[in-house]
């Protein structure tokens, strides 16, 4: 029995967008019924090196399918400069419930990337208008492209305003997409008055205000993973429905987290959680709601289904680089 390695490529070639988004929202729904272990995402500090380690470990039963697996990644903010190397990376190993056998060793960075667009295509689905067209996207980076092509899965986005200090990030983007979509680069507000908005920054000093969205504009703030980190004024936070995906870690590292924690901000100001509208026992968008925040930090459930995808789809096409790493015959 071998182990199968899944590199970026691999990756890509094994993900179909629709799969990996109703694998997370299945996810969603295991945690909120119970049937997931997922512990507190654990982290190393290494300031000597201007970096962390954090491990995600989790399982989860959907019904018709579990899975289990860990997430260990790095965030390095000098690797580029100092290493050649990306600030992020991340290893994913998926493993057999059953018999804890590695069943695949997948490239993280990637499989990050396609889980982070999934969860925001979810909370669009839940929360955005029906008739959303527009999407409005603040930060170029890598983030940004699976934010696009996970949400024109659940709407059907014709328009797209892309918002970056790098205008050579902006143009990537747009000649990127510039002949599936009607796609130019904006100003944070065009972009805000779009029908629904994911920010995938890393500031720690807000840049969306309240009238830099619309009035029944979703947005996905999909940038804040670490404590400090935070994209959306506060008065924007407080007159909006708030979703967060997990409370402990939202409240640590997610959107929310500097005005939680400096009282500001309060338990009665969050709304729901995913998985709570997911499964029903929570109002999504109504004809009275006005904006809404989805507060995703990214869960290490989510890790685990998006692999469950990934893996189920290279096994059955024979895809990846099968090797021996337990050391069982066949």
């Amino acid at each position: 029995m071998k182990t199968l390695l899944l590199d970026s490529d691999d990756v890509d070639e094994n993900t179909r967008m629709a799969d990996v988004i109703q694998a997370i929202e299945d996810a969603f729904a295991a945690y909120e019924h119970g049937n997931a272990q997922m512990p507190a995402k654990s982290y190393i500090e290494l300031p000597q090196y201007n970096g962390d380690f954090r491990s995600m470990p989790a399982y989860l039963d959907a019904g018709e399918w579990d899975a289990a697996g860990l997430k260990w990644v790095n965030v390095h903010p000098d690797n580029p400069a100092d290493h050649d190397l990306p600030t992020v990376m991340g290893t994913m190993i998926y493993s057999d419930p059953e018999t804890a056998f590695p069943l695949a060793i997948i490239d993280g960075t990637a499989l990050t990337m396609k889980r982070t667009g999934a969860a925001a295509a979810v909370a669009t689905d839940h929360l955005a208008v029906e008739d959303a067209r527009s999407l409005g996207i603040v930060g170029a980076g890598v983030q940004s492209y699976t934010q696009l092509e996970a949400i024109a899965e659940v709407r059907p986005i014709e328009e797209v305003v892309v918002s970056d200090v790098d205008d050579e990030r902006v143009q990537r983007f747009v000649d990127a997409y510039g002949d599936e979509f009607d796609v130019r680069g904006g100003s944070i507000a065009e972009a805000g008055h779009c029908d629904v908005l994911s920010t995938v920054t890393p500031v720690e000093d807000p840049i969306v205000s309240p009238d830099d969205v619309g009035e029944h504009t979703h947005v996905n703030a999909m940038g804040a993973d670490a404590e400090g980190k935070h994209e959306l004024a506060d008065d924007l936070l407080l007159g909006a429905t708030v979703v967060i995906d997990d409370h402990e870690q939202c409240t640590h590292s997610g959107e929310i987290n500097v005005p939680y924690a400096e009282g500001v901000l309060t338990d009665e100001d969050i709304d729901a959680e995913i998985g709570e509208i997911v499964v029903g026992e929570r109002e999504g968008r109504t004809a009275e709601t006005g904006v809404t925040v989805f507060d995703s930090t990214g869960l290490a459930i989510q890790d685990v289904a998006a692999a469950h995808v990934v893996y189920a789809q290279a096994a059955d096409e024979g895809n990846g680089s099968p090797f021996d790493l337990v050391g069982v015959d066949e």
